[in-house]
C-alpha cells in the first residue's frame, strides 16, 4: 500500500474547531513529572452536541499515575487539523492519549491522519479483521464492508485489543512522544486504557505527586475557599483546587514532593487540615456519593428509614435506592404529592392542611410522623415545599421548603429553608437537605443546628 503523503507542518491558528484547555508547562529545571495531553476527536464534541466525559476520565487517571496533564484538546473530524494538532502536542509532551475517530464511517479519520503525521502507510491486519468479523457474526449479523477499515493501522503501530467493541486501538511514536489511540465509546475506551495503555505508560512516570479528593455538601465554593485560607501556606508543596458539581463542592488536595511516598504523606496531612477546617460538611472522598454515606451511617447503627416526599416527587427515594443494598434500611418512600394522598397514605389531617397549608412546619411534622408510624421505621424524614416556577406567594415564595424528621423515641423536629434556583435545582437541594438531616440523626449529631 502506498505511503500516506505528509503535508508540510503548519502553525496552529485560532480555529473554532479546535478547543484547547492549556496548563502552563512546568519549569524544565524543576523535578516536574512526565507530561501528557488528552486529545479528543469528533465534530460532535467541538459543536457541543456531546459532553466530553472521556477527557475528564483520562485526565484523572493520568494524574493518578503521576503524569502532569498539560492540555485537553478537542478537534473536529478534519484530517488536516487532526494532523496539525497531534504534531503540536507530541512536540510538547511525552505521552498523548487520544479518543475517537476509529469507527467505520467516512468521518472517522483518525487512523489516516495519524499515518500522515508519522509519515507511513496504512497496513491491514488480518487478525484484527477476523476478530471484527467474528464479533459481527456473534451478534447474528454479517460484517458490513465499511467495517474493514477498522483493521487498517499505520505501518509499525502496536495494536491494542478491544474486547468490547469492533474498533481496535493502536499506539505509535510521533517524534519524542508515545501516542495511544482508543475508541470514543466510553466503555470501550476505559477498558482499553486500563488493560493496554496504563501498563504501557505506568513505568514512564516517576511519581512525585499525590492528590486526595474531599467531597462536601453544605457550603458554596467561595465559602469553602474562605474556610481553607492558609492551608497552602501551612503545608508547602500543596495546592488546593475546587470543583463545583451542584450541589456539592469537591476540594482537591494536590501535593508534589521529591518522591511519591513523600507527596502522599504531604497530601494526607493537608487533607486532615482541610477536613478539620470544614467540619461535618465533609462527607467522603472521591468514590463516595451522598446516598452512599447516608446508607452507611444507617447500616452502622442498625437503623431503618422511611421517607415522605411532596415537592421532590420521589427524588430522595431514587437517590437512596441507587445504592445496592438499600433495602437493608429503606422501608418506605411515599410520594404524597397531593393533599388527599397525604391524608390517605400518611394520615395527615385535612384540617391541619387547611389551617396551615400543605407547605408548613405542622404538615412536614405530620408527614414524618405518619411515615414513621405506617412503616415502623427508626427514622422518618419528610419534605414539602414550592419548587416553582409557579405556586409561590408573598408569604411563601417559590423555594420555600419545610422538612420534618421523626424518630422512634417520639421526637420530631422541623426546619424551614428558602432555596434558590430553578425547579430542578430546588428539588435537588431539597433532597440533599433531607438526606443531610437523616445522616446527622444517624450519627447522633445535634439536629437543632
Amino acid at each position: 500500500m502506498p505511503a500516506v503523503p505528509v503535508s508540510p507542518r503548519k502553525a496552529i491558528k485560532s480555529d473554532p474547531a479546535v478547543l484547547v484547555d492549556v496548563v502552563p508547562a512546568p519549569d524544565a529545571k524543576s523535578s516536574a513529572p512526565m507530561s501528557a495531553a488528552v486529545l479528543s476527536i469528533g465534530t460532535e464534541l467541538t459543536r457541543g452536541e456531546l459532553t466530553n466525559s472521556n477527557a475528564s476520565w483520562l485526565g484523572d487517571r493520568l494524574t493518578a499515575l503521576g503524569f502532569s496533564v498539560l492540555e485537553h484538546v478537542s478537534v473536529d473530524d478534519d484530517e488536516e487539523r487532526i494532523v496539525e494538532t497531534l504534531k503540536r502536542l507530541c512536540e510538547r509532551v511525552q505521552v498523548v492519549v487520544c479518543t475517537g475517530g476509529l469507527g467505520p464511517t467516512t468521518d472517522d479519520l483518525t487512523t489516516v491522519a495519524v499515518a500522515r503525521a508519522v509519515g507511513v502507510g496504512l497496513v491491514r491486519d488480518d487478525a484484527s479483521l477476523g476478530q471484527i468479523r467474528r464479533k459481527w457474526e456473534a451478534r447474528g449479523g454479517e460484517m458490513p464492508p465499511s467495517n474493514e477499515k477498522q483493521a487498517d493501522f499505520p505501518e509499525g503501530a502496536d495494536i491494542l485489543p478491544n474486547p468490547v467493541g469492533t474498533a481496535p486501538g493502536f499506539a505509535v511514536s510521533v517524534g519524542r512522544a508515545k501516542a495511544f489511540f482508543m475508541p470514543g465509546v466510553p466503555r470501550e475506551m476505559e477498558g482499553m486504557f486500563l488493560d493496554s495503555v496504563r501498563p504501557a505508560i505506568g513505568a514512564l512516570a516517576t511519581r512525585t505527586t499525590h492528590q486526595i479528593h474531599v467531597r462536601t455538601f453544605g457550603l458554596t465554593e467561595s465559602q469553602a475557599q474562605e474556610q481553607l485560607n492558609g492551608v497552602e501556606a501551612a503545608h508547602p508543596g500543596i495546592t488546593l483546587g475546587y470543583r463545583a458539581s451542584f450541589p456539592e463542592i469537591e476540594v482537591k488536595i494536590f501535593a508534589q514532593s521529591e518522591t511519591g511516598v513523600d507527596a502522599e504523606k504531604l497530601a494526607r496531612r493537608g487533607a486532615e487540615d482541610v477536613r478539620a477546617r470544614l467540619g461535618d460538611v465533609v462527607y467522603g472522598d472521591r468514590t463516595d456519593t451522598y446516598p452512599d454515606v447516608v446508607g452507611r451511617a444507617l447500616r452502622r447503627q442498625g437503623l431503618t428509614l422511611s421517607v415522605a416526599e411532596s415537592c421532590t416527587g420521589g427524588l430522595i427515594g431514587a437517590m437512596l435506592t441507587s445504592v445496592p443494598g438499600s433495602s437493608d434500611y429503606l422501608l418506605l418512600d411515599a410520594v404524597t404529592y397531593s393533599n388527599s394522598s397525604k391524608t390517605a397514605v400518611l394520615g395527615v389531617s385535612e384540617r391541619l392542611m387547611i389551617a396551615h397549608g400543605a407547605v408548613s412546619g405542622e404538615v412536614a411534622a405530620a408527614m414524618a410522623e405518619g411515615a414513621r408510624r405506617v412503616s415502623d421505621a427508626d427514622i422518618a424524614v419528610s419534605v414539602t415545599g414550592i419548587a416553582g416556577p409557579g405556586g409561590g406567594t408573598e408569604e411563601k415564595p417559590v423555594g420555600t421548603v419545610w422538612f420534618g424528621l421523626a424518630t422512634k423515641d417520639g421526637a420530631t423536629i422541623t426546619k424551614k429553608r428558602r432555596l434558590f434556583g430553578d425547579r430542578e435545582r430546588i428539588r435537588i437541594l431539597s433532597a440533599y437537605v433531607a438526606l443531610r438531616m437523616v445522616r446527622r440523626a444517624a450519627l447522633g449529631a445535634d439536629l437543632t443546628e
